[in-house]
C-alpha cells in the first residue's frame, strides 16, 4: 500500500517492515520476514533488532516470533483518537444506524484506499467486510467514490493513479474512464451508491463529510443486504444520511480533524 523511495532513508524502511509484521496478522518468525522481504539479511535484522529496543515490535524468545509492540499500540491509540473522525462522528453515526435500522460506516481515505475508522450495526441480519480498522478499494466502494468525487483535482488524479481496477464482482467498474464518468455524476448529486461493486449482495448509500472550507475529511454510508432492500428503496435514506454527513462536517470543522489523502 506504502511505496518507500530511497528518500525515505532507514525511517522508511523501518516503517515498511512494521507494515509487513502487521501483514501477517500473527506472530511471525524471522524467517517469514526474510522470505518476503525486499531487503537483505543483514539490514532486515538491524531493523527488526532496532523496532525490538524502541519497543515498536515484541519478541516471543521461547517462540522465537515478533509482533506488533506495546509502544506502537500506544501510538496507534492516540493516532485513533484525535487523528480520525470517530470521536467526531460516533454520536451522529450512532444516531442514523438506530434511525434507519441498517450498518452505518465511517470511512476516511488513505493513499487512494478507503480506511474504516468507524461502524455501528443496527442489525444482524447481514453482515459486510467493512469493519473498523479494514482497508478497501476507493474505486469500488461508496465511500470511497463519494470522497474521491470531491477531492482536489491534483490529489484526486494521484488518488485515481492509486487504484487497481481489480473486478470484485460483475458489477465492479475495472477501467478509470467509467469510474470518471461517475465520480462526475456524484460530484452533481452529491452522493454515491455501492451497486454490489465490492461484494456481490452488499449496496450502499454514501455521502461526503465536507468541513466548513467544503473540503472533504471522510464519508459517511448506509450499507444493507440486496435482501433487505433495492437501491431505489436505500435512496430513501438520502435525507437522514446527508443530514448526519453535514452535523459531522460542522463538528469536524471544530475539531480541526487532519485530512487524509
Amino acid at each position: 500500500m506504502y511505496n518507500v523511495s530511497n528518500a525515505d532513508g532507514t525511517v522508511g524502511k523501518a516503517i515498511q517492515v512494521l507494515d509487513q509484521v502487521a501483514s501477517f496478522r500473527r506472530p511471525v518468525r524471522f524467517s517469514e520476514l526474510l522470505a518476503n522481504s525486499p531487503f537483505p539479511k543483514p539490514t532486515l535484522y538491524r531493523l527488526v533488532q532496532t523496532l525490538s529496543n524502541q519497543g515498536m515490535l515484541a519478541f516471543d524468545p521461547e517462540r522465537q516470533t515478533y509482533s506488533m509492540g506495546i509502544r506502537l499500540v500506544r501510538l496507534a491509540h492516540s493516532a485513533w483518537r484525535y487523528s480520525s473522525l470517530v470521536p467526531v462522528a460516533r454520536p451522529y453515526i450512532e444516531e442514523l444506524a438506530a434511525k434507519v435500522g441498517e450498518a452505518v460506516h465511517l470511512a476516511q481515505l488513505d493513499n487512494g484506499h478507503v480506511l474504516f475508522v468507524d461502524k455501528c450495526k443496527a442489525t444482524d441480519h447481514f453482515e459486510t467486510l467493512a469493519q473498523a480498522g479494514k482497508i478497501a478499494p476507493g474505486y469500488c466502494t461508496g465511500v470511497g467514490k463519494a470522497i474521491l468525487a470531491f477531492m482536489p483535482e491534483v490529489e484526486q488524479n494521484r488518488a485515481l493513479d492509486q487504484q487497481s481496477y481489480t473486478a470484485y464482482t460483475p458489477f465492479t467498474l475495472t477501467n478509470r474512464a467509467a469510474l470518471m464518468t461517475e465520480i462526475a455524476q456524484i460530484k452533481e448529486d452529491g452522493f454515491a451508491y455501492d451497486r454490489e461493486e465490492h461484494e456481490q449482495g452488499i449496496i450502499s448509500i454514501a455521502c461526503p463529510i465536507l468541513n466548513g472550507q467544503g473540503r472533504v475529511v471522510g464519508a459517511v454510508s448506509i450499507a444493507t443486504s440486496t435482501n433487505r432492500y433495492t437501491i431505489k428503496n436505500l435512496e430513501k435514506q438520502r435525507p437522514n444520511l446527508m443530514r448526519s454527513a453535514n452535523l459531522i462536517g460542522a463538528e469536524a470543522e471544530l475539531w480541526q480533524v487532519p485530512i487524509w489523502n
